[in-house]
């Protein structure tokens, strides 16, 4: 039965004028026929969606365009790097033994790399570096001046570690000392088993200069000092740290190699050696701040 329209009322009435159903369309998402009067609930009331942003799906008709929103996907900022330093460290590992056991061949069996390295070390050695400052850098690579400065940023180390509450505070400073007590276990024997002639110089005439002592000692202490140091301090020193230790031991092995007191590869296999110590130094260090 068809719905009777109802009275408009007087003029002061304020009873609202309803909308009239038409047979066979809808109340909500209908559109009236043009001037046919009956205006229906979604010519007065928009719709909460405008027609035209609705998306449809591959039939044409109104929903969600696949996949359906879900929870969004949380990803860790840190997932790349430590995957990228998962695939990268073994490479550098094989790289340091690979040079190291090629150096020492090539030493021991007179290769033409030694050869090639005594004319570079003789082209050093009579370079335009004034021998004071030449002297300068070699010794600190000496004991007595990297050992104390490991020392200290080992003492200040720990006692940040410990007022900061780590767990295992200690085990960083223990393996940077641990390295560095691993220096002449290393190099001692291998002076020995090589039994390399140092360069003309003042040491002209003795043996047992490969690898070199010296570069050694610099590396894992200075290294080592600032593994320690860059978790302490403020992110935009950090980088500058460790281009500064770098740069330092490449002004030792310089210094060495123009007073004469080593050939430029004894540095370059105490490096592959230091390398090697200083990587498990990290290892330890970050074992001890994220668990085993």
């Amino acid at each position: 039965m068809r719905e009777t329209p109802r009275s408009q009322g007087t003029a002061g009435d304020a009873e609202p004028v309803l909308p009239q159903p038409r047979p066979g369309c809808a109340l909500a998402h209908t559109t009236g026929a043009s001037g046919s009067g009956s205006p229906h609930r979604s010519d007065v009331r928009p719709p909460q969606t405008p027609r035209g942003a609705r998306h449809t799906d591959r039939h044409g008709g109104p929903g969600t365009t696949p996949p359906v929103p879900g929870p969004p996907t949380v990803h860790s900022p840190s997932a790349p790097r430590a995957s990228f330093l998962a695939l990268v460290t073994p490479l550098v590992l094989i790289a340091l033994l690979a040079l190291l056991a090629l150096c020492t061949w090539q030493i021991a069996a007179h290769g033409p790399l030694r050869t090639y390295d005594e004319r570079l070390g003789r082209a050093i050695a009579g370079s335009a570096l004034p021998s004071p400052v030449a002297e300068f850098l070699a010794d600190l690579g000496n004991t007595a001046v990297a050992v104390p400065v490991l020392a200290v940023t080992l003492g200040w180390a720990a006692w940040c570690a410990r007022r900061a509450g780590a767990p295992r505070w200690w085990l960083p400073p223990l393996a940077a000392a641990v390295a560095m007590a691993a220096v002449p276990a290393l190099v001692v024997p291998f002076k020995a088993l090589i039994d390399r002639p140092g360069p003309p110089g003042p040491l002209a005439g003795e043996t047992g200069f490969f690898p070199s002592g010296h570069a050694a000692t610099a590396a894992v202490a200075y290294g080592a000092a600032a593994l320690l140091l860059h978790p302490l301090l403020r992110p935009r020193l950090r980088r500058p740290l460790l281009v500064a230790v770098a740069v330092l031991n490449l002004a030792v092995a310089a210094g060495l190699v123009r007073r004469g007191y080593h050939w430029p590869l004894d540095t370059v296999a105490s490096w592959c050696l230091s390398g090697l110590l200083l990587w498990a130094v990290l290892k330890v260090s970050r074992l001890s701040h994220n668990g085993p």
